[in-house]
């Protein structure tokens, strides 16, 4: 089997279980996305309004890729097909809700956080229309912390780990684990503006919302980042010329490394 042939095997797999979380488990999805109807009106609108500048500028970043590289075409599906499996991920918490990894943080890393906002959007929008994870309307609140604010802190964290001196594998790690832990703040800040204590306010809620989470998502946060080294070790092996097109193999050391 030769490297396109075991890319798309791998599309294949994703693509199954992808079908298996939408046909297979028909139980209401409890998770992190805002719900559809959560947010008032103002907010929903607002996020909205935030988030479309980005995903306008995403799809010509999206455009100039697949004109000047078309063979990149299966390597967005594939960081496509990897946030959606993660995101649709539904992990119980011992607070009573429930978290999920995002998988941003890889696609952020090869094609910029503008693509990822574009490809996240997608995904979103997908699960809320086939597993009920989040809604429409809260699709703009949704799409920057998850599409917008994650790939951008894991696009930063990328490029400082190694303009320091630190090895891919450890930005990679970096990028995707801060990345997930960033999306749930945003979101409880989100959560916070919208719906402020009645003593204590702003902080009191945020205090409230982030709590929720933290038990769960840090051990997720760290779980993402291990899987996200592993994907990079299967497209150094399998990928190496779409890698050094998108001048991110060169940055490797020479030699066989381990996390």
């Amino acid at each position: 089997m030769n490297r396109k042939q075991q890319a798309l095997a791998s599309l294949c797999l994703m693509a199954v279980i992808s079908f298996y979380l939408v046909v297979g488990l028909p139980k209401p999805a409890y998770a992190m996305h805002i719900m559809e109807g959560f947010l008032p009106v103002q907010w929903a609108i607002f996020w909205w309004v935030v988030a479309l500048p980005f995903f306008l500028l995403g799809l010509r970043s999206l455009t100039r890729i697949t004109q000047a590289n078309p063979q990149l075409k299966l390597l967005l599906g594939l960081a496509g097909a990897f946030t959606f499996v993660l995101s649709a991920l539904k992990i119980p918490s011992v607070t009573g809700s429930c978290s999920h990894p995002t998988g941003t943080g890889l696609g952020a890393v090869l094609f910029g956080p503008l693509t990822m906002s574009v490809l996240g959007s997608l995904v979103l929008l997908f699960q809320a229309l086939l597993l009920a994870h989040g809604g429409l309307t809260t699709l703009g609140a949704n799409a920057f912390s998850m599409a917008i604010a994650g790939p951008f802190a894991a696009y930063w964290i990328y490029n400082f780990t190694i303009k320091l001196g630190g090895k891919a594998k450890i930005a990679i790690f970096l990028a995707a684990a801060i990345s997930d832990l960033l999306t749930y703040i945003i979101t409880s800040i989100q959560l916070a503006l919208a719906f402020p204590a009645p003593v204590g306010g702003f902080i009191a809620s945020f205090t409230k919302f982030a709590g929720i989470f933290a038990l769960t998502q840090v051990p997720l946060a760290i779980s993402e980042g291990l899987l996200t080294v592993l994907v990079w070790n299967w497209l150094q092996s399998y990928n190496p010329q779409e890698l050094e097109l998108l001048k991110l193999i060169k940055r490797e050391p020479q030699g066989n490394e381990s996390v």
